[in-house]
């Protein structure tokens, strides 16, 4: 059974590859060692309160159970310190994946505004884009720094019919994949698919395997399949799931999405021998004994890149 769904979502990726090709936009493109594993995170004490001012040093990367080296090392907050000679440069590529169909019509300009308020409120070396889909996805804003842009070409959406949510979400993590740095998805939706031709596990495995987060914002509170789903891909990619039927919850869901931008950590490393040709497990630790309690949310881990190749 597993062997029939990877065949089909197989056939299903290769069959947008032909539209995906032309319809991108020309954006930086991310050329590393396939070996090199990334990995964003947060630290929060027990009462939630997140954890600053952390050092390599404080934080061990298992694989598997096995320790890493960390290679690079950046801490996301407004109160860092100079970076490290080896930091990763601190910015973030958000990339906002809009709902405009059917379902979300009579919501559609109260989610507008949300969505414009997080924009305005990302740190000025964060990069933005703008997507919205119902059957299709639209790329309105590229990739940038002006806030003022992006807000404008978000306010040409429309309206659509059909939701094909995951059929959107793999092109948009297929341009994120392209770009260098941390990246991040936020979805913002009304819940049920009715329209896509991939399965939302295939579709979180390439989030998990390229180190992309998926944040959602659903509107729907009611539906229990379609947030059982996004509390499974959001938690495997080291995002989070918010439900949130009006736009004061809406509000406080991009706020605790923005608090997580800004306050979170990123590390590479090339992973040591592991003769684990599948599914490699992830574990990110604070070894420093007085916080050794602390919870720490990132990607659950990922499919080395030759397995991928296989498949």
């Amino acid at each position: 059974m597993q062997i029939s769904r990877t065949f089909i979502a197989a056939i299903a990726i290769a069959a947008f590859g032909a539209w995906f090709l032309l319809a991108q936009e020309t954006q930086p493109v991310f050329r590393v060692d396939v070996d090199m594993v990334t990995v964003s995170f947060t630290a929060a004490d027990t009462e939630g309160h997140f954890i600053k001012g952390l050092k390599p040093d404080d934080i061990r990367v298992l694989e598997d159970g096995i320790p890493q080296k960390i290679v690079k090392f950046a801490e996301f907050s407004p109160k860092a310190e100079a970076p490290l000679p080896e930091a990763l440069a601190a910015e973030s590529n958000v990339f906002i994946l809009f709902d405009t169909s059917n379902c979300m019509y009579s919501n559609f300009a109260y989610a507008e505004d949300a969505i414009a308020d997080f924009i305005r409120r990302l740190k000025p070396s964060d990069s933005v884009a703008v997507y919205t889909f119902s059957a299709n996805l639209f790329r309105l804003a590229g990739l940038t720094y002006n806030r003022d842009q992006a807000i404008h070409q978000m306010r040409r959406a429309v309206a659509g019919d059909r939701t094909a949510l995951y059929n959107s979400l793999l092109l948009t993590l297929r341009d994120a994949a392209r770009v260098h740095g941390r990246k991040a998805v936020i979805v913002f939706s009304n819940g049920p698919d009715d329209a896509s031709i991939l399965s939302p596990d295939d579709v979180g495995r390439v989030a998990e395997d390229e180190g992309i987060p998926i944040y959602v914002i659903s509107t729907n509170e009611s539906d229990p399949i379609s947030n059982a789903v996004f509390h499974r891909i959001t938690k495997g990619t080291g995002g989070h799931a918010y439900f949130a039927k009006t736009w004061q919850k809406q509000s406080a869901a991009f706020r605790s999405i923005g608090d997580d931008l800004a306050n979170s950590y990123l590390i590479t490393y090339y992973p040591e021998q592991n003769p684990n040709r599948g599914f490699r497990k992830i574990t990110v630790n604070v070894a420093s004994g007085a916080q050794s309690r602390l919870q720490v949310r990132a990607r659950s881990g990922y499919h080395p890149r030759a397995d991928r190749e296989r498949r």
